[in-house]
């Protein structure tokens, strides 16, 4: 006999009128773009900042690499949240994606503190890049929080299941 509370498995991800309009809107296929994307920046990035730091040479490659990054993350973000909105009737934080959204805000805080440093000259560029990496090592946390929401979408029987903005920041 088997109860709702000793059930082990969580409630599908989406509600099937969440599916449909999950399915339906052109900001799935956004995200879809946008998020391997990014995580090809950040790839190319992570490279140049560690060869900075390794070297001391390729600043200005790396800087840019960053700049490229952190441009593509707040694209992901809005697009995200109009996605989440057209979903889950919200645009941000809803239950579905509250965690991946919360630690898409640190990721966020961090590429927004580079830009603060670099554009007000705080930072050195060691330090810069040091808050490169804390960015990155968030941003890597948060695609893994989405890779395994995407993970359960398909389990749960969705089709086209995004790992919606940021997000992965």
């Amino acid at each position: 006999m088997s109860t709702a509370a000793s059930d082990p498995r969580p409630d599908p991800l989406y509600t099937p009128s969440q599916r449909a309009r999950r399915d339906a809107t052109v900001w799935t296929t956004v995200q879809a773009v946008l998020a391997p994307l990014q995580f090809l920046v950040f790839a190319i990035s992570l490279g140049l900042v560690l060869r900075y730091l390794w070297t001391g040479g390729g600043y200005t490659a790396a800087t840019v690499s960053i700049l490229a990054k952190t441009a593509i993350l707040y694209t992901i973000m809005v697009t995200g949240a109009i996605w989440e909105k057209v979903v889950f009737g919200q645009y941000l934080f809803a239950p579905a994606f509250f965690w991946e959204d919360v630690v898409s805000f640190v990721v966020i805080a961090l590429h927004s503190a580079y830009l603060y440093g670099l554009i007000g000259e705080t930072l050195t560029p060691v330090q810069l890049m040091l808050v490169a990496l804390a960015a990155y090592a968030t941003y890597a946390l948060n695609a893994a929080q989405f890779l395994l929401k995407l993970r359960r979408a398909r389990i749960d029987g969705g089709a086209r299941a995004s790992p919606h903005g940021g997000h992965p920041a």
